[in-house]
Protein backbone atom coordinates (compact mmCIF):
# COMPACT_ATOMS: atom_id res chain seq x y z
CA UNK A 1 0.00 0.00 0.00
CA UNK A 2 1.51 3.41 -0.74
CA UNK A 3 2.37 5.27 2.44
CA UNK A 4 0.07 7.82 2.66
CA UNK A 5 2.28 10.03 5.32
CA UNK A 6 5.35 10.27 2.83
CA UNK A 7 5.64 13.15 0.40
CA UNK A 8 3.28 12.47 -2.60
CA UNK A 9 6.70 12.45 -5.07
CA UNK A 10 10.31 12.68 -3.88
CA UNK A 11 13.53 13.30 -5.22
CA UNK A 12 16.43 12.04 -4.22
CA UNK A 13 19.67 13.28 -5.85
CA UNK A 14 18.83 13.35 -9.33
CA UNK A 15 21.86 13.52 -11.88
CA UNK A 16 21.86 13.44 -16.01
CA UNK A 17 24.50 13.38 -18.29
CA UNK A 18 24.76 13.72 -21.80
CA UNK A 19 28.14 14.91 -23.27
CA UNK A 20 28.04 17.25 -19.80
CA UNK A 21 26.00 16.97 -16.57
CA UNK A 22 22.97 18.47 -17.04
CA UNK A 23 21.32 17.83 -13.65
CA UNK A 24 23.91 17.01 -10.78
CA UNK A 25 22.32 16.56 -7.39
CA UNK A 26 18.34 17.70 -7.39
CA UNK A 27 16.52 16.68 -4.41
CA UNK A 28 12.86 17.89 -4.02
CA UNK A 29 9.82 17.12 -2.16
CA UNK A 30 6.11 17.34 -3.70
CA UNK A 31 3.15 17.32 -0.93
CA UNK A 32 -0.14 16.46 -1.89
CA UNK A 33 -2.50 19.48 -2.53
CA UNK A 34 0.95 21.93 -3.53
CA UNK A 35 1.89 24.04 -5.79
CA UNK A 36 5.67 23.40 -6.52
CA UNK A 37 6.59 26.66 -8.78
CA UNK A 38 9.50 25.54 -10.65
CA UNK A 39 11.86 27.93 -12.40
CA UNK A 40 15.46 28.93 -13.81
CA UNK A 41 17.18 30.05 -16.70
CA UNK A 42 16.93 28.43 -19.98
CA UNK A 43 19.17 25.49 -19.73
CA UNK A 44 19.30 25.42 -15.94
CA UNK A 45 17.87 21.68 -16.19
CA UNK A 46 13.94 22.39 -16.20
CA UNK A 47 13.04 20.35 -18.82
CA UNK A 48 15.07 17.47 -18.26
CA UNK A 49 14.12 17.44 -14.60
CA UNK A 50 10.43 17.21 -15.95
CA UNK A 51 11.45 14.81 -18.23
CA UNK A 52 12.44 12.35 -15.90
CA UNK A 53 9.95 12.55 -13.86
CA UNK A 54 7.44 11.83 -16.64
CA UNK A 55 9.29 8.85 -18.01
CA UNK A 56 10.87 10.24 -21.08
CA UNK A 57 14.44 10.77 -19.50
CA UNK A 58 16.38 7.89 -17.71
CA UNK A 59 18.03 9.33 -14.91
CA UNK A 60 22.05 8.86 -14.71
CA UNK A 61 21.95 8.55 -10.94
CA UNK A 62 19.31 8.94 -8.36
CA UNK A 63 16.15 7.66 -6.98
CA UNK A 64 12.56 8.54 -6.65
CA UNK A 65 9.69 7.77 -4.53
CA UNK A 66 6.05 8.24 -5.28
CA UNK A 67 4.23 7.78 -2.35
CA UNK A 68 6.66 6.38 -0.91
CA UNK A 69 7.57 3.23 -3.01
CA UNK A 70 10.01 3.21 -5.56
CA UNK A 71 9.11 5.46 -8.93
CA UNK A 72 11.17 4.52 -11.98
CA UNK A 73 8.97 4.87 -15.20
CA UNK A 74 10.64 3.71 -17.97
CA UNK A 75 8.00 5.49 -20.41
CA UNK A 76 6.02 8.74 -20.73
CA UNK A 77 2.58 5.88 -20.91
CA UNK A 78 3.97 4.35 -17.89
CA UNK A 79 4.18 7.72 -15.86
CA UNK A 80 1.11 8.29 -17.34
CA UNK A 81 -0.51 4.68 -15.58
CA UNK A 82 0.75 5.77 -12.41
CA UNK A 83 -1.33 9.16 -12.59
CA UNK A 84 1.83 11.33 -12.97
CA UNK A 85 1.50 13.66 -16.29
CA UNK A 86 3.40 16.72 -18.09
CA UNK A 87 1.83 19.48 -20.71
CA UNK A 88 4.91 19.79 -22.14
CA UNK A 89 5.74 23.77 -23.76
CA UNK A 90 6.11 21.92 -27.37
CA UNK A 91 2.74 20.71 -28.26
CA UNK A 92 2.03 17.07 -28.52
CA UNK A 93 -1.32 17.14 -30.59
CA UNK A 94 -1.74 15.39 -33.88
CA UNK A 95 -2.72 17.95 -36.29
CA UNK A 96 -4.70 16.01 -38.83
CA UNK A 97 -7.22 14.73 -35.82
CA UNK A 98 -10.30 16.50 -34.16
CA UNK A 99 -10.09 17.83 -31.18
CA UNK A 100 -12.21 15.24 -29.67
CA UNK A 101 -9.73 12.38 -31.18
CA UNK A 102 -6.59 14.39 -29.64
CA UNK A 103 -8.22 14.54 -26.15
CA UNK A 104 -9.51 10.92 -25.81
CA UNK A 105 -6.71 8.94 -28.43
CA UNK A 106 -6.23 6.47 -25.88
CA UNK A 107 -9.20 5.99 -24.49
CA UNK A 108 -11.38 6.30 -27.25
CA UNK A 109 -15.10 5.09 -26.83
CA UNK A 110 -16.08 2.17 -29.18
CA UNK A 111 -18.56 -0.70 -29.38
CA UNK A 112 -17.39 -3.80 -31.44
CA UNK A 113 -14.85 -2.04 -32.70
CA UNK A 114 -16.62 0.98 -34.05
CA UNK A 115 -15.69 4.14 -32.93
CA UNK A 116 -18.67 5.46 -31.11
CA UNK A 117 -18.45 9.00 -32.31
CA UNK A 118 -21.77 10.94 -30.19
CA UNK A 119 -19.79 9.41 -26.95
CA UNK A 120 -16.60 10.68 -28.23
CA UNK A 121 -17.52 14.48 -28.89
CA UNK A 122 -19.39 14.31 -25.14
CA UNK A 123 -16.86 13.36 -23.54
CA UNK A 124 -14.86 15.66 -25.67
CA UNK A 125 -17.43 18.33 -24.52
CA UNK A 126 -16.74 18.02 -21.09
CA UNK A 127 -13.46 17.94 -20.99
CA UNK A 128 -13.50 21.00 -22.71
CA UNK A 129 -16.08 22.70 -20.37
CA UNK A 130 -13.33 22.13 -17.50
CA UNK A 131 -11.08 24.72 -19.08
CA UNK A 132 -13.75 26.91 -20.54
CA UNK A 133 -13.42 25.63 -24.11
CA UNK A 134 -17.12 25.45 -24.85
CA UNK A 135 -17.28 27.35 -27.87
CA UNK A 136 -14.78 24.86 -29.59
CA UNK A 137 -15.89 22.16 -31.57
CA UNK A 138 -14.90 19.12 -30.96
CA UNK A 139 -15.16 17.80 -34.02
CA UNK A 140 -12.73 20.50 -35.67
CA UNK A 141 -9.61 19.95 -36.54
CA UNK A 142 -6.84 20.73 -34.60
CA UNK A 143 -4.66 22.05 -37.60
CA UNK A 144 -7.60 24.60 -37.74
CA UNK A 145 -7.20 26.29 -33.96
CA UNK A 146 -4.46 28.73 -32.95
CA UNK A 147 -1.49 27.56 -31.04
CA UNK A 148 -3.39 29.14 -28.37
CA UNK A 149 -6.23 27.23 -28.60
CA UNK A 150 -4.25 24.00 -29.27
CA UNK A 151 -1.91 24.58 -25.91
CA UNK A 152 -5.58 24.80 -23.65
CA UNK A 153 -6.31 21.38 -25.43
CA UNK A 154 -3.64 20.13 -24.60
CA UNK A 155 -4.00 21.10 -21.27
CA UNK A 156 -7.49 19.82 -20.83
CA UNK A 157 -6.13 16.23 -22.69
CA UNK A 158 -4.40 15.35 -19.12
CA UNK A 159 -6.75 16.96 -16.22
CA UNK A 160 -8.44 13.87 -15.51
CA UNK A 161 -9.82 12.33 -12.75
CA UNK A 162 -6.96 9.35 -11.63
CA UNK A 163 -4.19 12.59 -11.91
CA UNK A 164 -1.65 12.48 -8.96
CA UNK A 165 1.11 14.31 -10.15
CA UNK A 166 0.73 17.07 -12.90
CA UNK A 167 3.72 19.31 -14.82
CA UNK A 168 2.80 21.86 -16.40
CA UNK A 169 5.52 23.55 -18.39
CA UNK A 170 5.14 27.18 -19.66
CA UNK A 171 1.16 26.70 -19.86
CA UNK A 172 0.58 29.96 -20.14
CA UNK A 173 3.05 31.16 -22.77
CA UNK A 174 0.02 31.53 -25.48
CA UNK A 175 -2.71 32.03 -23.69
CA UNK A 176 -5.19 35.04 -23.15
CA UNK A 177 -5.58 36.22 -19.30
CA UNK A 178 -9.00 34.96 -19.67
CA UNK A 179 -7.87 31.52 -20.34
CA UNK A 180 -4.97 31.67 -17.71
CA UNK A 181 -8.03 32.51 -15.42
CA UNK A 182 -9.92 29.41 -16.32
CA UNK A 183 -6.16 27.35 -16.08
CA UNK A 184 -5.94 28.99 -12.52
CA UNK A 185 -9.27 27.61 -11.35
CA UNK A 186 -8.24 23.98 -12.35
CA UNK A 187 -4.90 23.89 -10.18
CA UNK A 188 -7.46 25.21 -7.68
CA UNK A 189 -9.87 22.70 -7.93
CA UNK A 190 -6.75 20.04 -8.59
CA UNK A 191 -5.51 21.15 -5.26
CA UNK A 192 -8.30 20.66 -3.30
CA UNK A 193 -8.43 17.37 -4.50
CA UNK A 194 -5.12 16.45 -3.33
CA UNK A 195 -3.00 16.70 -6.39
CA UNK A 196 0.40 17.87 -6.56
CA UNK A 197 1.06 20.33 -9.20
CA UNK A 198 4.83 21.59 -10.11
CA UNK A 199 4.29 24.47 -12.37
CA UNK A 200 7.33 25.51 -14.45
CA UNK A 201 7.18 28.65 -15.88
CA UNK A 202 9.17 31.89 -16.25
CA UNK A 203 6.20 34.63 -15.47
CA UNK A 204 7.23 35.51 -12.39
CA UNK A 205 4.05 37.03 -11.51
CA UNK A 206 2.21 33.84 -11.82
CA UNK A 207 4.58 31.98 -9.59
CA UNK A 208 3.37 34.25 -6.96
CA UNK A 209 -0.52 34.35 -7.65
CA UNK A 210 -0.34 30.51 -7.17
CA UNK A 211 2.64 28.56 -6.19
CA UNK A 212 3.07 27.67 -2.62
CA UNK A 213 7.02 27.18 -2.86
CA UNK A 214 9.85 27.73 -5.42
CA UNK A 215 12.39 25.50 -6.51
CA UNK A 216 14.90 27.76 -8.42
CA UNK A 217 17.46 25.80 -10.65
CA UNK A 218 21.09 27.23 -11.91
CA UNK A 219 23.28 25.45 -13.99
CA UNK A 220 21.68 21.82 -13.24
CA UNK A 221 21.89 22.53 -9.51
CA UNK A 222 19.32 23.24 -7.02
CA UNK A 223 20.44 26.80 -5.55
CA UNK A 224 17.39 27.72 -3.98
CA UNK A 225 14.09 26.10 -2.02
CA UNK A 226 11.74 28.54 -0.24
CA UNK A 227 8.04 29.49 0.50
CA UNK A 228 6.50 31.69 -2.14
CA UNK A 229 4.87 34.04 0.16
CA UNK A 230 6.93 37.30 0.19
CA UNK A 231 9.36 36.48 -1.97
CA UNK A 232 10.10 39.66 -4.45
CA UNK A 233 10.72 38.61 -8.04
CA UNK A 234 14.14 40.62 -8.25
CA UNK A 235 14.94 38.05 -5.71
CA UNK A 236 14.28 35.48 -7.72
CA UNK A 237 15.89 36.71 -10.81
CA UNK A 238 18.91 37.16 -8.73
CA UNK A 239 18.91 33.61 -7.67
CA UNK A 240 17.94 32.66 -11.37
CA UNK A 241 20.50 34.54 -13.24
CA UNK A 242 23.57 35.47 -10.71
CA UNK A 243 23.43 39.04 -12.00
CA UNK A 244 21.16 41.81 -12.19
CA UNK A 245 18.52 42.36 -15.00
CA UNK A 246 17.94 46.06 -16.14
CA UNK A 247 14.35 46.44 -16.13
CA UNK A 248 12.69 48.93 -18.56
CA UNK A 249 9.37 49.79 -16.45
CA UNK A 250 9.33 53.30 -16.71
CA UNK A 251 11.65 54.24 -19.70
CA UNK A 252 10.92 56.67 -21.80
CA UNK A 253 9.65 56.89 -25.52
CA UNK A 254 11.77 56.65 -28.17
CA UNK A 255 11.86 59.02 -30.69
CA UNK A 256 9.69 58.00 -33.70
CA UNK A 257 11.79 58.56 -36.91
CA UNK A 258 11.15 58.38 -40.62
CA UNK A 259 8.53 56.12 -41.60
CA UNK A 260 9.34 52.52 -43.14
CA UNK A 261 6.61 51.03 -43.77
CA UNK A 262 2.62 51.20 -43.83
CA UNK A 263 -0.16 49.19 -44.91
CA UNK A 264 -3.28 50.62 -46.07
CA UNK A 265 -6.76 48.72 -46.23
CA UNK A 266 -4.93 45.21 -45.43
CA UNK A 267 -7.22 42.28 -45.35
CA UNK A 268 -7.31 38.91 -45.81
CA UNK A 269 -11.18 37.24 -45.53
CA UNK A 270 -12.39 37.79 -41.67
CA UNK A 271 -9.43 37.14 -40.40
CA UNK A 272 -7.62 40.96 -40.96
CA UNK A 273 -10.12 43.41 -41.78
CA UNK A 274 -8.93 46.72 -43.34
CA UNK A 275 -5.89 47.33 -41.21
CA UNK A 276 -4.14 50.62 -41.30
CA UNK A 277 -1.01 50.71 -39.96
CA UNK A 278 2.48 52.57 -39.99
CA UNK A 279 6.27 51.46 -38.67
CA UNK A 280 8.57 54.09 -38.12
CA UNK A 281 12.50 53.48 -37.70
CA UNK A 282 13.91 54.22 -34.13
CA UNK A 283 10.21 52.49 -32.44
CA UNK A 284 8.74 49.56 -31.41
CA UNK A 285 5.16 49.09 -31.74
CA UNK A 286 3.21 46.43 -30.47
CA UNK A 287 -0.04 44.05 -31.28
CA UNK A 288 -1.81 43.28 -28.09
CA UNK A 289 -5.41 41.41 -28.60
CA UNK A 290 -6.88 38.02 -27.48
CA UNK A 291 -6.07 34.83 -29.57
CA UNK A 292 -8.31 34.68 -32.35
CA UNK A 293 -7.80 38.76 -32.88
CA UNK A 294 -5.89 38.61 -36.15
CA UNK A 295 -2.21 39.32 -34.17
CA UNK A 296 -0.36 36.43 -36.06
CA UNK A 297 -2.84 36.68 -39.41
CA UNK A 298 -1.88 40.44 -39.61
CA UNK A 299 2.08 39.81 -39.42
CA UNK A 300 1.93 36.62 -41.80
CA UNK A 301 0.29 39.57 -44.52
CA UNK A 302 2.85 42.10 -43.52
CA UNK A 303 5.49 38.94 -44.31
CA UNK A 304 4.22 37.66 -47.44
CA UNK A 305 3.42 34.54 -45.31
CA UNK A 306 -0.50 34.62 -46.26
CA UNK A 307 -1.25 36.56 -49.58
CA UNK A 308 -4.22 39.62 -49.11
CA UNK A 309 -7.09 39.81 -51.08
CA UNK A 310 -6.82 43.56 -50.51
CA UNK A 311 -4.72 46.75 -49.02
CA UNK A 312 -1.83 47.66 -50.09
CA UNK A 313 1.53 47.34 -48.23
CA UNK A 314 4.03 50.65 -49.13
CA UNK A 315 7.86 50.81 -47.97
CA UNK A 316 9.47 54.14 -47.47
CA UNK A 317 13.12 53.73 -47.31
CA UNK A 318 15.10 55.15 -50.20
CA UNK A 319 15.79 52.40 -52.32
CA UNK A 320 13.13 50.26 -51.18
CA UNK A 321 11.58 47.42 -53.46
CA UNK A 322 7.83 48.05 -52.81
CA UNK A 323 5.97 44.86 -53.85
CA UNK A 324 3.84 45.28 -57.15
CA UNK A 325 0.30 46.40 -56.78
CA UNK A 326 1.07 46.61 -53.23
CA UNK A 327 1.08 42.66 -52.17
CA UNK A 328 3.55 40.47 -51.49
CA UNK A 329 3.57 37.33 -53.28
CA UNK A 330 5.89 35.40 -50.93
CA UNK A 331 7.84 35.72 -47.93
CA UNK A 332 10.90 35.92 -50.28
CA UNK A 333 9.61 39.08 -51.93
CA UNK A 334 9.75 40.43 -48.44
CA UNK A 335 12.67 39.38 -47.18
CA UNK A 336 14.50 40.90 -50.50
CA UNK A 337 12.97 43.93 -49.51
CA UNK A 338 14.76 44.06 -45.91
CA UNK A 339 11.94 42.83 -43.61
CA UNK A 340 12.12 39.64 -41.38
CA UNK A 341 9.99 37.60 -39.27
CA UNK A 342 10.94 35.91 -35.85
CA UNK A 343 7.59 33.55 -35.88
CA UNK A 344 5.68 32.43 -32.98
CA UNK A 345 6.13 28.66 -33.58
CA UNK A 346 9.86 28.49 -33.99
CA UNK A 347 9.98 24.91 -34.23
CA UNK A 348 7.85 24.05 -36.88
CA UNK A 349 8.35 27.55 -38.87
CA UNK A 350 11.58 28.79 -37.28
CA UNK A 351 14.14 26.82 -37.27
CA UNK A 352 15.54 23.60 -39.51
CA UNK A 353 15.53 21.83 -36.17
CA UNK A 354 18.27 18.76 -36.90
CA UNK A 355 20.47 21.24 -38.49
CA UNK A 356 23.36 23.38 -36.43
CA UNK A 357 23.28 26.45 -35.10
CA UNK A 358 25.78 27.90 -37.71
CA UNK A 359 23.78 26.47 -40.52
CA UNK A 360 20.27 28.33 -38.47
CA UNK A 361 21.90 31.33 -38.13
CA UNK A 362 23.16 32.10 -41.50
CA UNK A 363 20.23 30.80 -43.64
CA UNK A 364 18.76 34.29 -43.68
CA UNK A 365 21.70 35.45 -46.08
CA UNK A 366 23.84 32.92 -47.71
CA UNK A 367 25.44 35.24 -50.41
CA UNK A 368 27.07 36.63 -47.04
CA UNK A 369 28.88 32.97 -46.23
CA UNK A 370 29.92 31.99 -49.80
CA UNK A 371 31.90 32.98 -52.86
CA UNK A 372 31.25 31.71 -56.35
CA UNK A 373 28.53 28.97 -55.28
CA UNK A 374 30.96 27.54 -52.72
CA UNK A 375 29.96 28.03 -49.14
CA UNK A 376 33.10 29.59 -47.14
CA UNK A 377 32.90 27.34 -44.54
CA UNK A 378 35.42 28.94 -42.24
CA UNK A 379 34.09 32.28 -42.39
CA UNK A 380 30.56 31.39 -41.64
CA UNK A 381 31.75 29.48 -38.37
CA UNK A 382 33.55 32.70 -37.15
CA UNK A 383 30.33 34.27 -37.60
CA UNK A 384 28.22 32.29 -36.16
CA UNK A 385 30.50 32.15 -33.28
CA UNK A 386 30.19 35.94 -33.23
CA UNK A 387 26.43 35.99 -32.76
CA UNK A 388 26.59 32.75 -30.48
CA UNK A 389 28.62 35.10 -28.04
CA UNK A 390 26.29 38.48 -28.97
CA UNK A 391 23.19 36.77 -28.17
CA UNK A 392 24.72 34.26 -24.87
CA UNK A 393 23.56 31.02 -26.67
CA UNK A 394 24.39 28.26 -24.21
CA UNK A 395 26.04 25.73 -26.47
CA UNK A 396 28.76 23.26 -26.71
CA UNK A 397 29.58 24.92 -30.47
CA UNK A 398 28.26 26.38 -32.97
CA UNK A 399 27.77 22.87 -34.58
CA UNK A 400 25.40 21.69 -31.72
CA UNK A 401 22.31 20.89 -33.45
CA UNK A 402 19.35 23.48 -32.35
CA UNK A 403 17.09 20.74 -31.72
CA UNK A 404 19.45 19.83 -28.61
CA UNK A 405 19.15 23.32 -27.18
CA UNK A 406 16.68 24.27 -24.59
CA UNK A 407 13.54 26.31 -25.89
CA UNK A 408 15.07 29.77 -25.05
CA UNK A 409 17.98 29.22 -26.99
CA UNK A 410 16.28 27.81 -29.64
CA UNK A 411 14.91 31.40 -29.81
CA UNK A 412 17.82 33.41 -29.36
CA UNK A 413 19.31 31.09 -33.04
CA UNK A 414 15.71 32.59 -34.53
CA UNK A 415 17.23 36.33 -33.82
CA UNK A 416 20.69 35.64 -34.46
CA UNK A 417 19.42 34.67 -38.12
CA UNK A 418 18.07 38.13 -38.62
CA UNK A 419 21.01 39.79 -36.84
CA UNK A 420 23.25 38.20 -39.30
CA UNK A 421 20.82 40.03 -42.44
CA UNK A 422 21.16 43.13 -39.82
CA UNK A 423 24.74 43.08 -39.88
CA UNK A 424 24.89 42.68 -44.15
CA UNK A 425 22.65 46.35 -43.88
CA UNK A 426 19.60 44.05 -45.56
CA UNK A 427 17.24 43.88 -42.99
CA UNK A 428 15.00 47.34 -42.22
CA UNK A 429 11.46 45.90 -40.51
CA UNK A 430 11.85 42.90 -38.29
CA UNK A 431 7.94 41.65 -37.59
CA UNK A 432 8.13 39.88 -34.13
CA UNK A 433 5.15 37.37 -33.35
CA UNK A 434 5.51 35.71 -29.20
CA UNK A 435 9.76 36.71 -29.39
CA UNK A 436 9.92 35.88 -25.54
CA UNK A 437 7.68 32.76 -25.72
CA UNK A 438 8.89 30.19 -22.86
CA UNK A 439 12.13 32.42 -22.69
CA UNK A 440 13.29 32.83 -19.14
CA UNK A 441 14.10 36.33 -17.68
CA UNK A 442 17.94 36.42 -18.12
CA UNK A 443 17.41 34.79 -21.57
CA UNK A 444 14.67 37.81 -22.20
CA UNK A 445 16.70 40.45 -21.34
CA UNK A 446 19.39 39.59 -23.87
CA UNK A 447 16.74 39.45 -25.93
CA UNK A 448 14.83 43.31 -25.31
CA UNK A 449 18.86 44.53 -25.23
CA UNK A 450 19.13 43.80 -28.58
CA UNK A 451 16.04 44.86 -29.57
CA UNK A 452 17.06 48.42 -27.70
CA UNK A 453 19.95 48.09 -30.10
CA UNK A 454 18.07 47.52 -33.31
CA UNK A 455 15.80 50.61 -32.65
CA UNK A 456 18.91 52.97 -31.82
CA UNK A 457 20.19 51.46 -35.33
CA UNK A 458 17.10 53.02 -37.00
CA UNK A 459 15.45 49.65 -37.19
CA UNK A 460 11.52 49.64 -37.59
CA UNK A 461 10.30 46.80 -35.25
CA UNK A 462 6.48 45.29 -34.53
CA UNK A 463 6.01 43.13 -31.81
CA UNK A 464 3.38 40.61 -31.22
CA UNK A 465 2.98 39.25 -27.40
CA UNK A 466 0.16 37.72 -25.05
CA UNK A 467 2.21 39.45 -22.68
CA UNK A 468 0.75 42.72 -21.47
CA UNK A 469 3.67 43.27 -19.22
CA UNK A 470 6.48 42.66 -22.18
CA UNK A 471 4.37 45.11 -24.48
CA UNK A 472 4.08 48.01 -21.64
CA UNK A 473 7.58 47.75 -21.06
CA UNK A 474 9.17 47.81 -24.62
CA UNK A 475 7.23 49.37 -26.76
CA UNK A 476 6.60 53.06 -27.86
CA UNK A 477 3.00 52.74 -29.24
CA UNK A 478 0.75 49.76 -28.50
CA UNK A 479 -1.92 48.27 -31.25
CA UNK A 480 -5.10 46.59 -30.28
CA UNK A 481 -6.71 44.25 -32.56
CA UNK A 482 -10.07 42.66 -31.92
CA UNK A 483 -12.05 40.60 -34.35
CA UNK A 484 -9.69 40.96 -37.06
CA UNK A 485 -9.63 44.58 -36.68
CA UNK A 486 -6.96 46.96 -35.21
CA UNK A 487 -9.63 48.90 -33.40
CA UNK A 488 -7.35 51.09 -30.73
CA UNK A 489 -3.16 52.47 -30.81
CA UNK A 490 -2.22 53.68 -27.76
CA UNK A 491 0.65 56.06 -27.40
CA UNK A 492 3.28 55.50 -24.37
CA UNK A 493 2.30 56.92 -21.32
CA UNK A 494 -1.51 56.62 -22.63
CA UNK A 495 -2.19 52.66 -21.92
CA UNK A 496 -3.03 51.18 -18.72
CA UNK A 497 -3.40 47.35 -18.43
CA UNK A 498 -7.14 48.02 -18.41
CA UNK A 499 -7.67 50.08 -20.96
CA UNK A 500 -5.85 47.60 -23.10
CA UNK A 501 -7.71 44.68 -22.37
CA UNK A 502 -10.78 46.66 -22.35
CA UNK A 503 -10.08 47.13 -26.50
CA UNK A 504 -8.63 43.33 -26.56
CA UNK A 505 -12.41 42.78 -25.46
CA UNK A 506 -14.07 44.89 -27.94
CA UNK A 507 -15.41 46.93 -25.17
CA UNK A 508 -14.99 51.28 -24.86
CA UNK A 509 -11.08 51.40 -23.30
CA UNK A 510 -10.97 52.38 -19.92
CA UNK A 511 -8.85 55.02 -19.15
CA UNK A 512 -9.06 55.39 -15.42
CA UNK A 513 -5.66 53.42 -15.07
CA UNK A 514 -3.26 56.00 -17.33
CA UNK A 515 -1.19 57.76 -15.01
CA UNK A 516 -2.44 60.89 -13.42
CA UNK A 517 -1.98 64.00 -15.43
CA UNK A 518 -1.67 62.49 -18.69
CA UNK A 519 -4.38 62.59 -21.19
CA UNK A 520 -4.88 59.15 -23.08
CA UNK A 521 -3.87 59.18 -26.65
CA UNK A 522 -6.27 56.79 -28.27
CA UNK A 523 -6.60 56.33 -32.00
CA UNK A 524 -9.44 54.60 -33.60
CA UNK A 525 -9.64 53.48 -37.16
CA UNK A 526 -12.11 53.83 -39.69
CA UNK A 527 -13.71 50.41 -40.13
Amino acid sequence: MPDSTAALLALNDIGKDYAAPVLAGVSLALQPGEVLALTGENGAGKSTLSKIVCGLVAPTRGTMLLQGRPFQPVSRRDAESHGVRMVMQELGLVPTLSVAENLLLDRLPQRLGWLRRGALHEAARAQLAKIGLQDIDPALPVSQLGIGQQQMVEIARNLLDDTRVLILDEPTAMLTPRETAHLFEQIAQLKARGVGIVYVSHRLEELQRIADRVAVLRDGRLVDVRAMAGVRESELVERMVGRAVHEHEGRPRRKAGPLMLSARGLGRAQAVRDVNLELHAGEVMGIAGLVGSGRTELVRLLFGADAADRGEIALHWPGAQAPAGGRWRSPMQAIRAGIGLVTEDRKSQGLLMPQSIRVNATLSDLGAVARGGWLRFAHERGIAQRLVQSLRIRSRSEEQSVATLSGGNQQKVVFARWLHRQSEKMLKVLLLDEPTRGVDVGARADLYAQLDRMAEAGHALLMVSSDLRELMAMCDRIGVMHAGRLVAVFERGAWSEQSLLAAAFGDAPQTSGAPAGAAPTLTPFAA
